[in-house]
């Protein structure tokens, strides 16, 4: 009898052996892809953590910089940099979050709304100095702001809004569509089902892409070099008209230099970085979590 014609339970055929085998070496395969990555980071960290940490103190908090290590700190970089996240976080949010309502439950199904969204798709892959170039033509020179905190905002929040709009729309298309029948046949209106049904359940994924999307812009330098972020500033931003620097790109001027006293002060700058991103993703989890636990 060939192993094609072997009757159920006899044994396992040829074919079920090594398609067992080849998913046992996918998953080592994926598995070992992921130790490699993991690997990295660890080395990373604690070459950071040997060249940091001793350079890490509350001086190094509360200092501005300075071309003497001994003196030198993060505290303008720091306050820069809470300035633009926190700022970006309150334009770029519920401007995506509405973008994304509207061309979900409220935009008519035509190739107007499918062009909107194939732009947005492409606004999310655009090189982030572009982004930079768009806010000095705009915001700097068009509008007048100047090289200050709100134009810094604005260019970060144009440069995620299309990564937010798009993870809110997969989210608002994954609530099931029995739930907007059933409030509708409760005489609901369409904000109110939009509102009191389908954005609860839709927010943890809205704010994993949020998530996604911080962790992004706090890492850039480029679009805030074009709109005014200088390196050196022996002041911290007291309104949005203020001038700015930010923690990255602090840390880009300490590695420029051939001192090996400002590379390990630039390594302190990278924790504190990894710190304030560390420190905002928790919070969103933790919202993330409590609208999980709502729902």
């Amino acid at each position: 009898m060939s192993e094609a014609n072997r009757p159920l339970g006899t044994g396992e055929s040829t074919f079920d052996r090594r398609r067992r085998l080849m998913g046992r070496a996918f998953a080592w395969l994926c598995g070992l892809a992921t130790s490699v990555g993991v690997a990295a980071l660890a080395v990373l960290l604690v070459d950071l953590l040997i060249d940091g940490l001793p350079r890490l103190n509350y001086a190094f908090l509360t200092s501005f910089a300075s071309r003497f290590p001994e003196r030198a700190g993060v505290k303008a970089a720091l306050a820069g940099s809470v300035w633009i996240l926190g700022l970006t976080t309150l334009i770029a949010f519920p401007l995506s979050v509405a973008a994304a309502i509207y061309l979900e439950e409220y935009a008519p199904r035509g190739w107007v709304t499918k062009a909107i969204q194939t732009n947005i798709a492409n606004l999310a892959g655009v090189p982030s100095i572009v982004y930079g170039i768009l806010g000095l033509a705009l915001f700097v020179r068009a509008l007048g702001l100047g090289r200050s905190v709100i134009s810094g905002a604005l260019t970060l929040a144009l440069l995620i809004m299309p990564v937010i709009i798009m993870a809110a729309q997969e989210a608002i298309r994954a609530v099931p569509s029995t739930i907007r029948e059933a409030a509708y046949g409760l005489g609901a209106t369409r904000w109110q089902v939009v509102s009191y049904q389908v954005l609860p359940m839709a927010l943890p994924g809205i704010l994993t892409g949020t998530i996604l999307a911080l962790s992004r812009a706090v890492g850039e330098s480029a679009p805030l070099i074009m709109v005014g972020a200088v390196g050196f500033l022996a002041f911290t931003p007291k309104g949005l008209s203020d001038q700015f620097t930010v923690l990255p790109l602090q840390i880009y001027n300490w590695v420029s230099r051939p001192q090996d006293e400002f590379r390990e002060l630039a390594a302190a700058g990278i924790l504190v970085l990894l710190a304030l991103l560390l420190s905002m993703n928790a919070v969103a989890i933790v919202m993330r979590n409590r609208a999980q636990a709502q729902r």
